[in-house]
């Protein structure tokens, strides 16, 4: 792709997911064109024989492996549809990593060598983690957020700075190619200060809850995540929680040119949107 291509397309995996969703509506916005690759358009991370179809005639994509990036199926996964994106002529890929994350670096390395002129774009936790997903249906369910996070410090991210980035990285030629980048929020917070600051939002009493990685992998177990897969988010949590990410980086600024979202911002315009509401 060159500088302000019009028209090019993009394959955006998880097109239906927090970060996809989002993701395709910026490469959208900066002009682009974008094809869905999600398992209800025949697109399957399992299933190489579907990935072709998605690729073929695509002039980049955007990588986000569905379960944890950190898993050895996504280094495998990852390195396999880069090589075969590659093959077909796909070779600017953007692939979505989590900082801090030492179980992701095999990942990242698999995109790396795989011949595609690549970026990764390492984001801190999820604003979004608290207004969606399986976090978000206990502050709804019973006022409580039970988390193995301690009282550490993340600087969280709006999902929509992270996809402003992909878009813009997409749309500016080979300018961060071969490049890592981090995005973070533009301040830290504990979990316990960001659920205050949802309480706040909502006006609804709600409470923070942090117990031991292990403990919170039962949990996950008892709700039906399979055993092997709550093993690996324990091991992640158990590093990935231990304060390494307890400062700022410049990333979005730095592709943007302005400060990313606060969270207090993000907090106040989903409790209007009604994502605390039971």
């Amino acid at each position: 792709m060159t500088t302000h291509t019009r028209n090019a397309t993009v394959m955006v995996t998880g097109a239906s997911g927090r970060t996809g969703s989002r993701v395709v509506q910026a490469v959208r916005a900066a002009g682009l064109d974008v094809r869905e690759a999600t398992r209800s358009r025949g697109f399957d991370w399992e299933d190489p024989a579907t990935w072709a179809d998605a690729l073929r005639g695509a002039d980049a994509a955007y990588l986000m492996y569905p379960t944890d990036v950190g898993s050895p199926a996504a280094a495998e996964g990852v390195g396999a549809l880069a090589r075969e994106a590659v093959g077909l002529g796909v070779r600017r890929l953007v692939l979505l990593s989590a900082r801090g994350e030492d179980q992701a670096l095999p990942t990242e390395e698999a995109l790396a060598s795989s011949g595609a002129d690549w970026t990764v774009v390492r984001a801190a936790w999820f604003a979004q983690n608290f207004s969606e997903g399986p976090l978000a249906d206990g502050l709804r369910e019973d006022g409580r957020l039970v988390f193995p996070a301690g009282e550490v410090a993340e600087p969280f991210i709006d999902v929509r700075d992270i996809a402003e980035v992909v878009a813009a990285v997409l749309n500016a030629g080979d300018r961060y190619a071969g490049r890592t980048l981090e995005v973070t929020g533009p301040r830290l917070l504990s979990f316990r200060q960001a659920v205050a600051e949802v309480s706040g939002a909502t006006g609804a009493e709600l409470s923070y809850v942090p117990v031991p990685a292990r403990a919170y992998g039962e949990h996950l177990t008892g709700f039906g995540v399979p055993r092997e897969e709550a093993q690996l988010l324990v091991e992640v949590f158990e590093t990935l929680l231990d304060g390494r990410n307890a400062h700022l980086t410049d990333g979005v600024r730095q592709v943007l040119g302005r400060e990313p979202r606060d969270f207090a911002d993000f907090a106040r315009e989903a409790a209007a949107a009604g994502a605390w509401k039971g």
